[in-house]
């Protein structure tokens, strides 16, 4: 299966995975998921929803495309220059994903207005977050871009710095390492004794955050509000540069939280990353911040997996590494 052609999976969550109606015997519409191919999907799929909110605003989508499908589903509604954000794996740690999504909009406005390298959300109709058939989906503006670009170290570092600086001036309240501490404390009640694994898996994660917690309280140095997943795949290689993506975890924070994602990455060399962003990547304070990151990596895996099951390997193996890193 080619990389964007996962509506397959998109189809099986709308049926029985997540929120919202099951399927109805309605008319059936075809999504593309890669040139040349279609796939009949019903008309209760994220997708689905999507086309049906941007018809309401006046965009006509003949040719939706799946660019993405993996905790959330992104569509290109072709033939307009206009990209839909349905968070689907997400809303198990998220379960208020319009808050979440209103929040992202709010943030990427800001930024837009200061001039900040992102993709901003769509011109061409209200950005939302909207609901529909149990789907929060948000409208962004469709960038060109290469895909297949190897993003240098230097220039991720020196993105984050940028986008930081900006940041700092954010005026919205948000909450403090969310995705670090309350979405991992979610994570933990849903996952009680998921299949594959053990009781035993769970309590080691559950004391860990514990301890976490109390370490990240307090944390030395400045807070801001922080991208909160910072890594590579969340910056597109577009004609005007480096663009940063999917402020979905937003927080505030120490700026070290998003170095911490630099640093996990396997993207990059992110020790390179945090030294052109003009830190030290021994810094001792960013040992916590390291663990909370593999925490929630590990969590969020093995929530996946509940979802996509041949994603289990995966979620093993993160369980395994974090495991070993905890000595």
């Amino acid at each position: 299966m080619g990389r964007s052609c996962t509506l397959l999976r998109a189809f099986r969550i709308a049926r029985s995975s997540f929120p919202g109606p099951t399927c109805a015997r309605r008319g059936l519409r075809r999504v593309r998921c890669a040139p040349g191919q279609n796939v009949v999907v019903n008309p209760f799929t994220p997708i689905a929803a999507a086309v049906s909110i941007a018809g309401r605003h006046g965009v006509h989508v003949t040719d939706p495309v799946v660019l993405k499908d993996s905790f959330n589903i992104r569509v290109h509604l072709r033939p307009a220059p206009i990209v839909a954000r349905i968070p689907t794996v997400t809303t198990l740690g998220r379960p208020r994903p319009l808050e979440a999504l209103a929040r992202e909009v709010a943030v990427v406005s800001f930024l837009a207005e200061k001039g900040a390298p992102v993709v901003p959300v769509s011109d061409l109709m209200p950005p939302g977050p909207f609901e529909q058939d149990g789907y929060a989906v948000s409208f962004w503006t469709y960038v060109e871009h290469d895909g297949d670009r190897r993003l240098e170290p230097a220039d991720v570092g020196g993105a984050l710095a940028d986008l930081h600086h900006t940041l700092r001036e954010y005026p919205g309240e948000l909450l403090y390492l969310g995705p670090a501490l309350e979405e991992t404390t979610r994570l933990l009640d849903m996952l009680d004794a998921p299949p594959g694994v053990d009781r035993g898996a769970l309590a080691e994660l559950r004391d860990d955050l514990g301890l976490l917690t109390v370490e990240l309280s307090g944390q030395p140095g400045p807070v801001q509000a922080v991208h909160g997943d910072a890594h590579p795949g969340n910056l597109l290689a577009a004609p005007e540069g480096l663009l940063w993506i999917d402020f979905e975890e937003t927080c505030s924070g120490p700026a070290g939280w998003d170095l911490a994602c630099l640093l996990r990455s396997g993207r990059l060399d992110g020790r390179q990353a945090v030294q052109r962003y003009g830190v030290d990547p021994d810094d001792p304070s960013l040992r916590p911040l390291l663990r909370a990151r593999m925490l929630q990596g590990t969590l969020w895996m093995l929530a996946k997996a509940r979802r996509f099951p041949q994603e289990a390997g995966r979620a093993k193996a993160a369980l395994d590494e974090w495991r070993q890193a905890r000595g």
